[in-house]
């Protein structure tokens, strides 16, 4: 029962501060080294890898401010609720990273420094496993693909040589035209795509912009 108790009771010292945000700072370099380095996406944010490291340091340090006053906590939880978050999360593996940061600046909040690294380097451990060995993945991922060009210049098969060369598969779903015949037509042509390396997806973005008559290309992960 006493250790228990000792959980929600604690003294902080100068020493407790600098040792809790420092292990939290670790932890949440940890954390961010694993998701720069299994990231697959083509828009990888260096903000929001920071924001973990960040997020799991401040967490830290408003567990220490709470301690064990209640009304610290109920004050706390009334001055965040103003705060409002306007970034869209696209992917459910940042609100996972975002979750896990928290869960481990809680525990460095505390001094429970073995919970802090154990768990995420178990939990960091069992991600990256199952990201390197692509577990409940399907092996394929489709992206679509929007083309906008002048209706008047682009050649036949303009996009023919590039999709061969950078993607597995590839299929055109929608052509649409743009405009009347007394004014500039734009043709918006829309494709799904399989890319042989999810790496290369800017470039093969690069290299179509640069075809003749294509005006914007962009790229979309195609999920439900």
């Amino acid at each position: 029962m006493q250790d228990i108790q000792s959980l929600f009771t604690f003294s902080i010292t100068a020493t407790d501060v600098v040792a809790n945000v420092f292990v939290a700072m670790l932890c949440g370099l940890l954390i961010a080294s694993l998701y720069k380095y299994t990231y697959k996406g083509l828009n990888y944010s260096s903000s929001f890898n920071i924001s973990l490291v960040m997020l799991t340091m401040i967490t830290a340090i408003v567990i220490m401010v709470i301690g064990n006053n209640l009304a610290r906590a109920f004050g706390m939880v009334g001055a965040m609720s103003i705060i409002r978050f306007r970034t869209a999360v696209k992917d459910a593996s940042d609100i996972m990273f975002i979750f896990f940061s928290l869960a481990i600046g809680l525990a460095a909040g505390v001094k429970l420094y073995a919970i802090a690294f154990m768990g995420t380097l178990m939990v960091g451990g069992v991600y990256l496993m199952l990201n390197q060995f692509r577990f409940f993945l399907s092996g394929k991922r489709e992206f679509l693909m929007h083309i906008t060009t002048d209706a008047q210049s682009v050649p036949d098969n303009a996009f023919g040589k590039l999709m061969k060369r950078y993607c597995r598969n590839s299929k055109l779903v929608n052509i649409q035209t743009i405009g009347d015949e007394e004014s500039e037509q734009t043709m918006e042509y829309s494709f799904y795509v399989n890319l042989k390396k999810e790496e290369r997806g800017k470039e093969l973005v690069t290299r179509l912009r640069q075809v003749k008559g294509v005006t914007h290309v962009n790229l979309f992960f195609d999920e439900d």
